[in-house]
């Protein structure tokens, strides 16, 4: 009974968050971007003034309300619990490199989904990507991969994000003079403050409910062959491509995406970095989120290496754009592999070694 509760929980999940994100399109936000958390927190770095991209600066009420609302519910549930510790310094540098797999391909993995429920098929690059990262991730999950164990801390460490995310909403409220705001571009684009966080808290809710990972949901499928997590993001795709369909928004093929390159090597590779990434931190940025908010600090840290990520990108010249993938961009992703596997080796070492 409880199995089947957990399937229909991410079935409505999934069917929300898809219908809420073409909603959010249809009110503001980005083309085939109602919801990218990898977008949306670059944004919000660059909102802050930690990069100098003019056309994407914009403090995403959705982050805030996915951090607040996942906080909320599980105070609700009984299920908040402050604790981590578990390699800190490296889930930060997995995080930083696996924002940089996602600007190279211009999305998370829930915005590859709704891409590719527009028709955008060089999402479908993506996803092949994105399975073969965590396909590589779990090698090492098998051989004895870990960061070691978690522990419980003062509750003031899972107070943290959520009140980061309160100082957000305050500055965006606020708007004071130091903080910036695109005229043009993607960050000039975004639904009514309002509509943007109700959405994000109810999306929050539910995923703090039902647990929705992609990446935990092909990690699922590889090493123990369960499916029940990528029904979450199966009913994702549906509910966005009805809703694409219903209003027109879908178009088939690789040319004239918006916000999208057809460049397959590094759409292939942005995403099997971010699926790499993500099989090692223990989820995708979305559920990192989710987990910051019920007071997972490991997961917190996670969240500020994705947005120092966001930030290095655009300073250093990485992240693409409808022209292609910079050298820049090139040469983050393979560095990034290099890293990722060099750290995946390192903590399967020291775990078989019995000092971890």
């Amino acid at each position: 009974m409880r199995k089947n509760q957990n399937l229909i929980w991410l079935l409505i999940t999934g069917s929300v968050v898809g219908a809420l994100a073409i909603l959010l399109m249809k009110m503001g936000n980005p083309p085939n971007m109602g919801i990218c958390v990898a977008c949306f927190i670059r944004d919000t770095a660059g909102a802050l003034g930690f990069d100098g991209a003019p056309p994407v600066q914009y403090i995403r009420p959705e982050i805030a309300g996915l951090l607040l609302g996942s906080f909320v519910i599980a105070h609700a549930r009984k299920e908040f619990r402050s604790f981590g510790g578990s390699s800190p310094l490296v889930r930060f540098v997995i995080a930083f490199f696996v924002m940089f797999g996602a600007l190279v391909f211009l999305g998370c993995p829930l915005r590859m989904i709704l891409r590719l429920a527009a028709g955008d098929l060089n999402a479908l690059v993506g996803l092949a990507g994105f399975a073969s990262g965590i396909a590589v991730g779990s090698i090492w999950l098998r051989k004895g991969f870990t960061l070691g164990r978690a522990c419980d801390q003062p509750s003031t460490s899972g107070f943290i994000m959520p009140a980061i995310a309160l100082t957000l909403l305050a500055f965006l409220v606020i708007r004071p003079a130091f903080i910036k705001f695109s005229a043009e571009g993607p960050g000039s684009m975004h639904a009514p403050v309002l509509a943007s966080f109700a959405a994000a808290l109810l999306i929050a809710a539910l995923a703090q409910r039902s647990r929705m990972c992609m990446a935990g949901g092909i990690r699922d499928m590889i090493l123990i062959k369960n499916p029940n997590l990528l029904l979450g993001y199966i009913a994702v795709f549906a509910a966005a491509l009805i809703a694409n369909i219903a209003t027109g928004g879908f178009k088939l093929g690789f040319e004239g995406q918006p916000i999208a390159h057809t460049n397959h090597l590094w759409n292939f590779l942005g995403m099997s970095l971010v699926g790499y990434g993500s099989s090692l931190l223990g989820g995708c940025p979305l559920r990192q989120v989710i987990m910051a908010g019920e007071g997972n600090s490991d997961a917190g840290i996670c969240v500020l290496g994705f947005l120092a990520g966001g930030a290095a990108a655009h300073n250093f010249g990485a992240a693409a754009s409808a022209a292609g993938v910079p050298l820049n961009g090139q040469i983050a992703v393979a560095a990034g592999l290099v890293v990722l596997s060099c750290a995946a080796a390192l903590c399967t070492f020291e775990r078989k070694a019995g000092t971890l």
